[in-house]
């Protein structure tokens, strides 16, 4: 009979620890509630301690989120639903039309390979004319529109918000098409709108999608710019000016909160669309099975 080894006496004199059960890590939707919360946080803490008289507005040009809901609450929900419809408006119209033009030219890019550059080109043209210097131009050729009716300068800019992001990217995603299935199409004398048709539609939904997504948020932006010249009397781009000028500190904020929640929501909505529509890209079960 063998002596045990010191080891081995050891370990049998340790008491056997049961596995733990892993941790399942926190959905993004409660990260997300958390990181909201922590902003929120912190900004009420500055803007009632260091932040309190910061500015040329009496009472400080940043309020506490408890003053903003209090200015929301003093407004009423007709306040900004009246103003938020008209901006909407501008900014779906906007998107509709940007969005339509550049798939447009997308096929037409993978239909003639020989128009790519000057379509490239007059997409980064649209990309890097200056919004605010344009918005004049446009509103001098289109004029006001009617009281309440939405502004074709603002909707002319949503749309130029627009165009280069969805241009871009779905030349990109019609491009990713898989090379083998091009050339079984052209075998049997398939013709490059084919091509289009059958192969590329279907392998750029992803890469559409995302441009899609991404785009919304600057399709409201670009509707808010053109109201600051596109002579409306409602929306949200008036409020948040007129706001300003009689020093509605609280009400500025409001304004613009709205605009960055309609935004989120519009990117949110279009992210949802995408995830359920395109599956094999988002790595969700129906699409791995």
């Amino acid at each position: 009979m063998t002596a045990a080894t010191p080891t081995t006496a050891v370990a049998d004199e340790i008491p056997a620890v049961h596995s733990l059960p892993a941790r399942r890590p926190l959905p993004r939707w409660a990260l997300g509630a958390l990181g909201t919360l922590g902003v929120i946080a912190v900004w009420w803490l500055l803007a009632a301690t260091v932040l309190s008289g910061a500015g040329a507005a009496q009472g400080g040009a940043i309020p506490t989120p408890g003053a903003i809901v209090a200015q929301f609450a003093a407004d009423g929900w007709s306040y900004y639903s009246r103003n938020a419809s008209v901006t909407l408006a501008e900014a779906g119209l906007g998107y509709l039309a940007g969005n339509a033009l550049a798939l447009l030219l997308a096929g037409v890019v993978m239909v003639v390979p020989a128009l790519e550059r000057i379509i490239t080109q007059l997409g980064v043209i649209s990309y890097c004319l200056p919004l605010v210097a344009i918005g004049p131009i446009i509103f001098i050729v289109l004029g006001p529109p009617t009281s309440g009716a939405p502004s074709g300068t603002a909707v002319v800019l949503a749309a130029l918000s627009v165009f280069f992001t969805t241009l871009v990217g779905s030349i990109l995603g019609l491009r990713s098409a898989d090379k083998a299935a091009l050339d079984v199409i052209t075998v049997y004398g398939g013709t490059r709108l084919t091509q289009l048709r059958k192969v590329q539609i279907i392998s750029a939904l992803p890469s559409v999608l995302n441009s899609l997504k991404i785009a919304a948020p600057g399709a409201l932006l670009g509707a808010v710019l053109g109201e600051y010249v596109g002579g409306v009397d409602r929306g949200l781009g008036p409020a948040m000016v007129n706001a300003q000028q009689s020093l509605e500190i609280e009400r500025v904020w409001g304004v613009a909160i709205v605009c960055g929640l309609l935004a989120g929501g519009a990117f949110a909505v279009l992210a949802l669309i995408a995830r359920f529509a395109t599956p094999w890209s988002a790595g969700t079960e129906g699409g791995r099975s």
